[in-house]
């Protein structure tokens, strides 16, 4: 009986720290994560208009606001830090999402962004 115990205190010890690890690194607070079709969806709905289905910025507005291409270099080059605070934040006449929007869709828009890369 003792041994059972002592065995089901190791399992869950062991399933404890595998809870901690997956909420402390699924990248944000609310322990959820976007789906890449969910970002695709949000970048269609809501960035489109500006930055072009191809992410080319080859729109009315975009060619009005000047948008670079999502996957030009200069775009690309910068880290996912930096694409997430101009997603998150926004810049120049581009609005910020993090608060509408929620920081996982951020960071999974992130990565969708990543997708234009030429």
């Amino acid at each position: 009986m003792q041994r059972i115990v002592e065995q089901t205190k190791k399992l869950l010890a062991v399933t404890a720290i595998g809870c901690l690890f997956a909420f402390v690194f699924t990248g944000n607070s609310h322990g959820t994560t976007a789906a890449p079709a969910d970002a695709a969806a949000t970048y269609k709905a809501k960035c489109v208009s500006c930055h072009g289905a191809d992410g080319s910025g080859n729109t009315a507005a975009g060619k009005r606001l000047a948008v670079k291409p999502l996957g030009a270099p200069e775009i690309q080059k910068l880290t996912d830090d930096q694409l997430y605070a101009l997603i998150a934040k926004g810049k120049g006449k581009m609005p910020g999402y993090e608060k509408s929007l929620g920081a996982p869709m951020c960071k999974a828009l992130v990565a969708h962004v990543r997708s234009f890369k030429k």
